[in-house]
């Protein structure tokens, strides 16, 4: 399978093609947008964009993991996680993908 990584640079030149604005405003709107998305994360809130998925942040307690290698028990600090939960039409989309 073909690995490619979509990148900002990607994502500006689609909405240069598909929207019209120049190359430099493409950047500034996905720049934008990205920004906005991750303020939000950071503050808490959840982001949901439709008929693709919705990005959040948990908290994880405080617990004790083990090392694989050495058996040591380590404790394992409280943290946030960011966790993203793909809409079932962006699942159907993946899925059909595969079949390929």
């Amino acid at each position: 399978m073909g690995e490619k990584t979509l990148t900002r640079m990607d994502l500006s030149e689609a909405v240069f093609r598909e929207v019209g604005l120049s190359r430099n405003e493409s950047a500034q709107l996905v720049e934008g947008v990205l920004q906005h998305m991750s303020d939000a994360l950071v503050t808490g809130q959840t982001v949901k964009i439709s008929s693709f998925g919705t990005f959040s942040v948990r908290n994880k307690a405080a617990r004790i993991g083990r090392n694989p290698k050495t058996g040591d028990e380590v404790p394992i600090h409280p943290r946030r996680v960011l966790t993203f939960r793909p809409s079932h039409l962006m699942k159907d989309r993946v899925a059909a993908g595969n079949k390929r």
